[in-house]
């Protein structure tokens, strides 16, 4: 339990002090870039203090002018943590709304603009959540998307939600597809139990919304590159298998 203890001290004590500073200087200056360095600095202490090693590969230079929309497989909570400081510029993302309600916490991430998600299924939640997420990308502000809506708690690929696509349609946005393994045995679904090891990263080249006819052949093509940057034993949908 020491990584887990180690990673939960140093954000218990860090994050504090920051949002303490960071919210009223945010508020004051309408500027969240300062507060965002800093919990990106967070996130990279953390990692690093748990024994966590990251190795990440980006196929493609992105262009600094253009908006992007990242769609990674989900396989632990250590994602967002290991994800979120690869990114070159600022990042919002999909998040559960129960998580901005948690003090400080939630009011940060309300203040740099990620996007509530409600789980009910209704087809109204999901067309609310994707008219914010294109709202957050008008202003210039990419967006992380873990695809598959949820954590997969065997590690294979899950079936892929479908808001993400229609986001991506609707906005021109590329897509990057991102694929992430080895955070699934440090720490599985279900588990507070934090085993050091090295996670993997591959950024693939963007695909472009545009080049294909239907909302399905896009998901397809996205769910074909985050597959080639897994394992092969993760590449197989976990509902075929089950």
């Amino acid at each position: 339990m020491l990584p887990a203890l180690t990673i939960l001290f140093i954000y218990a004590v860090l994050t504090i002090p920051a949002a303490i500073v960071g919210i009223p200087w945010t508020l004051l200056t309408g500027d969240i870039s300062l507060v965002y360095r800093w919990a990106m600095r967070i996130m990279r202490l953390g990692t690093r203090a748990a024994g966590i090693r990251i190795e990440a590969e980006w196929r493609t230079p992105l262009e600094p002018s253009q908006r992007y929309l990242f769609l990674a497989n989900h396989i632990s909570n250590l994602d967002p943590p290991i994800l979120l400081p690869l990114f070159p510029k600022r990042v919002s993302v999909f998040i559960k709304r129960s998580l901005t309600k948690l003090p400080l916490l939630g009011y940060g991430m309300r203040l740099a603009s990620f996007i509530p998600v409600d789980r009910d299924g209704r087809v109204e939640s999901a067309k609310a959540s994707v008219e914010e997420a294109a709202r957050v990308m008008a202003s210039g502000v990419d967006v992380l998307s873990f695809v598959e809506g949820t954590r997969s708690r065997s590690g294979r690929l899950l079936p892929f939600k479908k808001g993400p696509f229609y986001l991506a349609m609707e906005t021109g946005a590329l897509i990057v597809p991102v694929s992430i393994s080895g955070t699934e045995s440090m720490m599985k679904k279900g588990s507070l139990r934090l085993y050091p090891g090295t996670a993997r990263v591959q950024f693939h080249a963007p695909i472009h919304p545009k080049d294909y006819a239907t909302r399905e052949a896009l998901m397809e093509a996205v769910r074909s590159a985050i597959a080639s940057g897994l394992p092969e034993w993760m590449r197989s949908d976990e509902a075929a298998n089950d």
